[in-house]
């Protein structure tokens, strides 16, 4: 038989031709090319092939991927013809830039992919229908203009609201950002906070030890002999530069434990322990090990002694009753249960002499790390969950130590980035969690600061004009989203909603009015890595938009000029002129690092920062007497008497375990026996890039579920599933595996929407199933907590 290189077809153009050619014309989607076939040879009837030198030019996204991988963009007549990446031999040691991941690899795709939006266009049918007609950008801008002027004018400045879009988040300079500043300098606009990633974590971990930043830079655990992932998935989230510094340990002999109900990628490439438990059980596992800990007498005494309030009954803080303690908790001294590992092992699954092994070996490593991914803290008992995992750091000592690990948040205070945009302040003082928004475009009066509003007792209008820029989380991010169409729907309440986008994703087809936005290859800005990255790159305009589409500054800009505030928006500023101004702040804010000139920067392409390596709350544990922790006992507060006096069942002031809602001990699990998660995915960051061919070959969406589970319903590999709840429901293929644990199940997340004539997601979209449930500190989002039932479809 011939190689199958050499085959012709019948019209006489074998494949080797065929393919050499197919990729030079994927290599310049910008150019129109008309083909002509005669006499068996195939010939370019319009358009020479670019024959002008190549120039690669390093450069990164703007995407919320912490990476901010180096990317070599190979340009040629003003097309990006292919993606390559760092050489092996361009490494800086002290601080590694990123090579291409797959995600990075695959721009070239994204940026060229025939379905990108090309024209402003307005909304002619329903909202949800996805109807538009192109018009021009002067009647665009001239809309947002008017329906600025008379909402503003008919609500006043709280019926504007910018949400969450997190497809520029990894840069100092966006469209929302410079929408916030044309609002505040026209009235003001309703604003938010929390974070939909780290949140409920970031506002936990104070309660312990009064600031939020917990976590080192990686560096200083080279010598770590044990860490133990506690839901952290960083192989395939592309956490920063951890997977780096991990594998590097690796090799040098760190024990890694990995604790996750799923086998991720992650713990095939680390673990040398997996232990999978179920899902919003974590504080059992916690309270077990910290049993044991304790009474094996394996806790670091004297750290406790001096650091710590509340660890016994000599500890405690005046005006708390007998048995509040940890060693009263533990022991059942208040509700008569001991918290063995017998006690966890119903809760959580885990069998209790792994728990006892598991304790014993952080107790008696020193130092070990116990390092807490942002999935656990998206439950509805994250907060609890975080705070737990600062107890378990704390009596054992591995808190402001060399190659040990606080716990809690784990984001590192020592980051340094670039300044930002100039922002005039926002007169309007009030603030809703971006959990809230939904409720706000409702009925705001029902929100309360019971709710989580801050800056008055009550919202004087709803939401009536939103936008909604390089964001997709309106009707797909979203937790609920059949909650949130209902809303969208429904134009009476919010009555005109601005999208900016690269594709109509199902977040911009509920938009009033929906413009085509630029890639990063086609504007200006800066890459700020974050994680454990420590460097800026430039982000430098490689192409010309395609089509009609504008950078959000662009539009942003005529909008102020309509609205008469041009000048004092723009400051008569390009947006290279806004890059300039950003990088030169950023130099005159560190003089100590000796930044080079923004004209430099085009020629070194990026700085890296050369720190020092970062231990938190080091100098509080060296010096606690000049350096006590920032909490109103000036120690670690294993009992948080700020937290006692609010009195709440969900909150307690020593982080233990308590049935979480949706949790395997909810009365719901009669209906709804199976836990569903979500994992980050590596094809894609949140939703962005989902339409990207390339990167639904890498991984297909399907539903993860345990054989024993799988066999108890009849399903077999790849037969459709149908998952559901009281809230929505999808259709997925199933991947019957043991990479997860039975009773639970998991779904990638950021899969778009594609509800069916029956409102029946078609896409394996998550958020059909999760709930908009606020946790109860923070106010902020518990979408991973969810039951459902599936069944074979």
């Amino acid at each position: 038989m011939k190689n199958n290189e050499d085959c012709k077809d019948p019209s006489g153009v074998n494949r080797r031709d065929f393919v050499k050619l197919s990729g030079m014309v994927a290599a310049l989607p910008l150019i129109g090319f008309k083909f002509a076939h005669a006499g068996g040879k195939i010939s370019v009837a319009s358009q020479e092939f670019p024959s002008s030198p190549e120039n690669i030019v390093p450069t990164c996204s703007s995407f919320d991927c912490g990476g901010k991988c180096d990317i070599r963009a190979h340009v040629q007549e003003g097309v990006v013809t292919r993606i390559s990446t760092r050489p092996d031999a361009d490494l800086d040691p002290e601080m590694p830039i990123m090579r291409a991941c797959v995600r990075g690899r695959s721009y070239r795709k994204f940026v060229y992919h025939p379905d990108r939006l090309k024209y402003p266009m307005k909304r002619v049918g329903k909202r949800g229908e996805g109807k538009f007609e192109r018009i021009s950008w002067d009647e665009a801008t001239t809309l947002i203009a008017d329906n600025l002027k008379r909402i503003t004018e008919k609500y006043g400045p709280e019926s504007r609201y910018v949400h969450v879009g997190t497809a520029v988040s990894g840069s100092p300079f966006s469209g929302d950002t410079m929408v916030r500043r044309l609002l505040n300098q026209t009235g003001g606009y309703l604003n938010t906070y929390h974070s939909v990633s780290m949140g409920n974590t970031a506002a936990a971990t104070p309660y312990t030890y009064g600031a939020a930043a917990s976590g080192n830079t990686l560096d200083t655990l080279a010598d770590t002999p044990l860490v133990i992932l506690w839901g952290h998935n960083p192989n395939e989230t592309i956490f920063g530069h951890t997977n780096h510094y991990f594998q590097k340990m690796k090799q040098n002999g760190t024990r890694f434990i990995v604790v996750d109900p799923r086998y991720s990628d992650t713990a095939a490439s680390l673990a040398d322990q997996w232990i999978p438990l179920l899902p919003s059980t974590d504080n059992a596992l916690m309270d077990a090990m910290m049993y044991v800990i304790i009474t094996e007498n394996l806790h670091d005494k004297a750290f406790v002694e001096r650091y710590t309030l509340g660890f016994d009954e000599r500890s405690m803080p005046e005006g708390v009753p007998a048995n509040e303690s940890l060693v009263a908790y533990l022991t059942g001294a208040k509700d008569g249960v001991k918290k063995t590992p017998e006690w966890a092992e119903k809760i959580t699954h885990v069998p209790a002499q792994t728990i006892r092994q598991l304790a014993r070996d952080y107790a008696t490593t020193k130092p070990a790390a116990l390092i807490q991914g942002w999935g656990p803290q998206r439950h509805n008992c994250g907060e609890r969950t975080a705070r737990g995992s600062t107890l378990l750091a704390t009596i054992t000592g591995n808190v402001g130590v060399k190659g040990g690990w606080a716990g809690g948040y784990g984001g590192d205070s020592s980051r340094k980035f670039t300044a930002g945009v100039e922002m005039p302040d926002n007169p309007v003082s009030k603030k809703i969690s971006v959990m809230n928004w939904v409720q706000a475009a409702d009925d705001a009066s029902k929100i309360t600061p019971a709710d989580g509003l801050t800056g008055g007792d009550k919202l004087d209008s709803n939401i009536r004009i939103l936008f909604s820029l390089a964001g997709n989380y309106l009707a797909n991010q979203n937790p609920d989203i059949h909650q949130a169409v209902k809303v969208l729907e429904d134009d009476s309440k919010i009555e005109f909603i601005v999208a900016s986008d690269l594709f109509l994703t199902p977040s911009a087809k509920y938009a009033d009015l929906l413009l085509p936005e630029t890639s990063f290859m086609e504007r200006w800005n800066i890459g700020e890595s974050w994680g454990t990255g420590n460097y800026l790159i430039l982000s430098e305009k490689l192409i010309e938009p395609q089509f009609e589409s504008r950078t959000d500054y662009d539009w942003i800009r005529e909008v102020a000029g309509k609205l008469g505030v041009e000048k004092e928006f723009s400051l008569g500023r390009t947006e290279k002129d806004w890059i300039v101004s950003i990088w030169e702040k950023t130099r005159e804010s560190m003089p100590e690092e000796k930044l080079p000139t923004f004209d430099e920067l085009l020629i070194t392409r990026r700085y890296l920062f050369k720190d020092k390596p970062h231990i938190a709350f080091e100098a509080n544990i060296r010096d606690p007497q000049n350096n006590p922790f920032p909490t109103p006992s000036g120690k670690i507060e294993i009992f948080s008497k700020r937290l006692y006096d609010m009195q709440h069942p969900e909150i307690p002031a020593l982080s233990h375990y308590v049935p979480a809602h949706e949790g395997p001990e909810d009365e719901l699990s009669a209906r709804f026996p199976l836990q569903l998660i979500t994992w980050k995915g590596k094809n894609r960051a949140n939703s962005t890039q989902y339409a990207n061919p390339w990167l639904k070959e890498v991984l297909e969406q399907k539903l993860w579920i345990n054989p024993a589970d799988a066999m108890q319903r009849g399903i077999a590999q790849g037969d459709s599933v149908r998952i559901h709840n009281d809230r929505g429901v999808t259709l997925i293929p199933a991947e019957v595996t043991q990479r997860i644990m039975p009773g639970v199940v998991a779904l990638q997340a950021g899969a778009w929407w594609q509800p069916d004539e029956n409102g029946v997601d078609r896409g394996g979209c998550a958020n059909v199933l999760s709930s908009a449930r606020i946790t109860a500190l923070a106010k902020g989002n518990s979408h991973q907590t969810m039951l459902v039932e599936v069944v074979k479809a």
